[in-house]
């Protein structure tokens, strides 16, 4: 599985790379706090599977990252996907490491 590290991910937001940010939390928590990326709860994604696109790069992220490594893995063995890569860390480690103002609890 393809990951990405939070300063990856912030160097790429700083020089407007191309490419989708998809948080599979649960509303409550976005509403927490959150990086900008589309809402798909892991219990839609299957759903929703239409609103998440085959080419280029796609971000998965959640809490911590084990629930949108889950999903990428169904989403790579099940339907072919082969262009997502998962937040290491998720958010929780963007409020540690890069904006620790971001309360998430």
């Amino acid at each position: 599985m393809q990951e990405i590290t939070v300063h990856q991910l912030k160097e790429w937001m700083d020089k407007k790379e191309t490419f989708v940010l998809i948080d599979v939390r649960e509303p409550y928590e976005a509403e927490l706090g959150n990086l900008g990326g589309t809402l798909i709860p892991m219990g839609q994604v299957l759903e929703r599977i239409q609103e998440i696109p085959r080419q280029g790069r796609v971000v998965m992220h959640c809490r911590s990252g084990g629930r949108s490594a889950s999903v990428i893995k169904v989403l790579e063995e099940e339907y072919g996907y082969s262009n997502l890569i998962n937040l290491n860390g998720g958010i929780a480690a963007w409020a540690a490491e890069i904006n620790p103002d971001l309360n998430l609890s």
